[in-house]
């Protein structure tokens, strides 16, 4: 909580979260003694009379009003900063004036556009606006279109609404083109080779999914039995000596990340929208690069059998995965192969459909890539055991036609070669974390679990009929990867999981450390994907700059944290905007599919209905209680069930169920099911 400056207590800042019905939630803290009354962490509500334009996500001074016996409510008496002015949406026209029609659930109102501010949009496309003025929230907001996106349901006009709902525009600005077009066409000069360590004759490869166009990352192997240098590499570079017995097998490991900083300059064009951005954006059907294809699929890109220019993490490791020594700097690399996870699942004797065991033969890596899966798996070993949490969850993968309509549903296959290449980018990025902790990194940081979540967690589970326990208001990270593993492949599985991830913070980046909660790491930063995210340029320049025994000044201190800021809220954006055309291909993928009938698994309760999550698919829809006719149906709050008042019958979270479409909303991004 924060009270304005001189202002009395009934007055207090905080962000609204708005509800598609359009009532106001403002995130206070604790409330005022003698407002507290038994709810004291709820958020004071703000009815829609109340809420004086503040929109979705603004920061807000409230003034409380006199405490009644319900849940204390307020009103909104200052907007501090708005989080967003611009909406997509729907021009309609209504008499003789146009009005925006947001795709927004939580925009609570219609934009009205001036004839004098459409740039040539006519009703029924759907567009982008931006509110120029709101004095009266009386009346409707006035906007102007800034672009036309198209017409509403062609798959193109979607995802860019979606994308610049978000923030993110799918063109990047002239400027920024022509400087990457620049630097492309020099290539890597004789110059560039200069004072980096050779990984050219050493065997390197990547590991990336089958349609994946950017390369950050690559791996290089190669078994010693006592120190000495790579092939070309520069005295005196070497990894510091192996202290082990005489004729003892270790292995150096590269971990080699492009080198982005050496192309994208500080103040440059490039650099200025990079930071903008923050990262790249990942929706079904294509991806928003944070840089230009010139750089992030060609010149940056780890593709075999061209010389590239990296940064790099080299850590020499015994057979049971302890780092003996360890180097960092700048390197070139030349990869000799580029695998898909399901060629490299192949390579390890595992069938990637279904992880059964093959007899490999002939292939000629499939040696080194067996001994990296032993010290990966050791790897995850170690983590677990120091109090990492285990989470994975299932990820839809959406097969489009021409015209990007859905026509399949598929879950995206995680194996030993994601997890293989996963334990070696958490080992560089905590490495490279401990290195810049002794001057200034751009930490990833996750925080401890609120304990009124964690109770809220606790007493979910309980309900669900497990037994938890909570010391220090915390379930212990080794309680719940007990449980997570008990529910492998059971129906609860995928609503627990989501539950366990709601109760955690959320990680974001830092200049201050508070160590890792999740990963269970002291130290922990972003190192391994320069070429979509924002923070590994920063972690590379640092690097750099340690390296070379430089200081960062406080100027440039101030500087890092406000990028750590910008970084993170960027990420959060991305990622609604991810989760967002995944849900709007789900919707559209249903809506083919009226009248048919699917098993789910329920994955929400309320007193409206059940949330129920198909089984394949992963589309979630609401059996409202309404169409469920054969029995008048109350919701138990402290058991999450729906109980039947006559039949007695019981629905709870992770019950299978046999569902049929009843319709959808596409522009809510809402699926209708009906019990079978």
């Amino acid at each position: 909580m924060k009270n304005s400056k001189n202002n009395p207590s009934n007055r207090l800042e905080g962000i609204i979260s708005i509800t598609s019905k359009g009532t106001g939630y403002v995130a206070v803290g604790d409330l005022p003694a003698g407002r507290q009354g038994k709810n004291n962490n709820q958020d004071p509500e703000i009815d829609s009379k109340h809420l004086n334009t503040a929109l979705h996500g603004d920061t807000v001074e409230i003034v409380l009003h006199p405490k009644g016996k319900n849940r204390q409510t307020a009103e909104v008496s200052k907007i501090i900063s708005r989080a967003k002015i611009g909406f997509a949406g729907v021009l309609e026209l209504q008499g003789s004036m146009f009005f925006l029609k947001p795709d927004d659930t939580k925009m609570y109102t219609d934009i009205l556009i001036p004839e004098n501010m459409l740039n040539g949009a006519k009703a029924g496309q759907k567009v982008f606006a931006e509110i120029v003025s709101w004095t009266d929230p009386r009346k409707a907001p006035e906007g102007k279109v800034t672009k036309i996106l198209g017409t509403p349901g062609d798959n193109d006009a979607e995802m860019h609404a979606i994308a610049i709902e978000k923030g993110f525009d799918s063109k990047l600005p002239e400027k920024v083109y022509r400087e990457a077009e620049e630097i492309k066409k020099g290539g890597i000069k004789e110059s560039d080779y200069a004072g980096r360590r050779d990984f050219r004759k050493i065997l390197t490869f990547t590991i990336d999914p089958a349609d994946a166009k950017d390369f950050d990352d690559a791996i290089s192997f190669r078994r010693i039995t006592s120190p000495q240098p790579s092939p070309g590499e520069e005295r005196g570079k070497a990894p510091s000596p192996f202290q082990g017995k005489a004729g003892d097998e270790v292995f150096e490991i590269g971990i080699h990340i492009a080198d982005v900083s050496h192309y994208v300059k500080v103040g440059s064009a490039l650099d200025k929208e990079a930071r903008e951005r923050g990262t790249s954006v990942y929706l079904v059907d294509r991806t928003i690069p944070m840089l230009p294809e010139e750089l992030s699929n060609d010149l940056c890109s780890l593709v075999p059998n061209k010389d590239r220019l990296t940064m790099s993490a080299v850590f020499v490791i015994d057979k049971n995965a302890k780092v003996k020594s360890e180097w960092y700097g700048r390197t070139v690399i030349h990869s000799q192969k580029r695998f898909t996870y399901e060629e490299a699942e192949e390579s390890l004797g595992h069938r990637p459909a279904t992880g059964e065991a093959i007899k490999k033969t002939g292939d000629p890596l499939h040696k080194e890539l067996a001994i990296l899966n032993n010290l990966a798996k050791l790897l995850t070993t170690e983590r677990f055991k120091n109090g990492a949490i285990s989470l994975e969850q299932e990820e839809v993968k959406f097969v489009l036609d021409p015209t990007g309509v859905p026509i399949k549903v598929i879950t995206k296959e995680r194996g030993d070669s994601n997890r293989l290449v996963e334990e070696f980018m958490l080992l560089a990025n905590k490495k490279v974390a401990e290195i810049l902790s002794k001057n200034l990194s751009l930490y990833r940081i996750h925080d401890l679990p609120s304990k009124e979540k964690m109770a809220d967690l606790a007493y979910f589970l309980r309900s669900l009929g497990h037994k938890i326990s909570l010391v220090n208001g915390i379930i212990s990270s080794h309680e719940i990867n007990k449980l997570l593993k008990k529910l492998e492949g059971k129906n609860e599985e995928g609503t627990v999981n989501r539950a366990v991830i709601r109760s955690m913070a959320k990680a974001i980046y830092s200049t201050k450390n508070i160590g890792h909660y999740g990963l269970a790491f002291e130290y922990y930063t972003h190192f391994t994907s320069p070429i979509r995210r924002y923070p590994d340029i920063i972690v590379h320049r640092l690097l750099t700059d340690y390296l070379s025994g430089k200081k960062v000044s406080k100027e440039h201190l101030l500087e890092y944290e406000k990028t750590a800021r910008i970084s993170s809220e960027q990420e959060k954006r991305a990622s609604d905007a991810e989760r967002a055309s995944i849900k709007y291909k789900q919707v559209e993928y249903m809506s083919k599919r009226t009248g048919e009938s699917f098993e789910g698994v329920i994955s929400g309760i309320t007193e409206w209905g059940i949330y129920v999550e198909e089984t394949e698919t992963k589309c979630e829809g609401l059996v409202r209680v309404r169409d469920m006719k054969d029995d008048f149906y109350i919701f138990n709050e402290k058991k999450l069930e729906l109980v039947g008042q006559k039949r007695k019958k019981k629905y709870k979270l992770g019950d299978k169920v046999k569902i049929k479409v009843k319709g959808v909303d596409l522009e809510r991004k809402t699926i209708d099911y009906i019990l079978l």
